[in-house]
């Protein structure tokens, strides 16, 4: 007699490993959330947390970038620069990026209270003496940071404050190429992927454009 078919109710059910999670693109903060951040960090004193989102705005670094930056990096004469170059962790490449009068301001606020020198890390771990933050411990200040204006933090990562400056800059110029070399990208592809894209996009861009 043939083995019967195993019945449904004996079949493993499998839960998907993405149920219940947000996955794809981080959105960009908008405008409002930057300032809203920003004014709440002022606001509570949080010195070094400013700094940092401000940087990590200005920068658009990944956040392995962010935590690794180091005095020199920004402040080389002992006062932040306006504008630095980096090379990035993921690519060996160098990439430049300018730092606004606020975002000057907020790092050497910091660097005087926390009496940074040469050679040690913007942003150091509370663990292990003498190393950088790790990517993680960046990860959950961002989370706090969105959460504290009312935002879901699951929606929101260190990769929405890398898009943020970005997204603007070609939402307002459509230079797709701008974007590129700021992004650190190798391919434009990379950067259309990045920044979503979308034929729509591109047609709102030509249709500001008359001849």
């Amino acid at each position: 007699m043939p083995d019967e078919a195993p019945s449904l109710s004996t079949v493993p059910i499998r839960t998907p490993w993405n149920k219940g999670k947000l996955i794809g693109a981080k959105p960009p903060l908008r405008p409002k959330h930057v300032w809203s951040i920003r004014t709440r960090l002022m606001v509570e004193g949080r010195t070094r947390d400013l700094a940092m989102f401000n940087l990590a705005i200005d920068s658009k670094l990944r956040g392995c970038d962010v935590v690794a930056l180091k005095v020199e990096d920004v402040a080389p004469n002992g006062y932040t620069i306006d504008r630095t170059t980096v090379r990035q962790k993921k690519t060996g490449r160098p990439v430049k990026f300018e730092l606004t009068d606020q975002t000057r301001q907020a790092v050497d606020d910091y660097l005087r209270a926390a009496g940074k020198k040469t050679g040690e890390f913007l942003f150091t771990s509370r663990r292990a003496i003498g190393r950088c933050m790790t990517a993680r411990q960046y990860a959950r200040l961002v989370s706090q940071w969105v959460a504290s204006i009312g935002l879901d933090p699951r929606t929101y990562s260190t990769h929405s404050l890398r898009r943020t400056k970005v997204t603007l800059i070609y939402r307002r110029t459509g230079n797709l190429r701008a974007v590129q070399l700021l992004l650190g990208h190798t391919k434009i592809e990379s950067t259309v992927r990045y920044l979503g894209i979308e034929v729509d996009d591109a047609l709102a861009i030509a249709e500001q454009i008359d001849i």
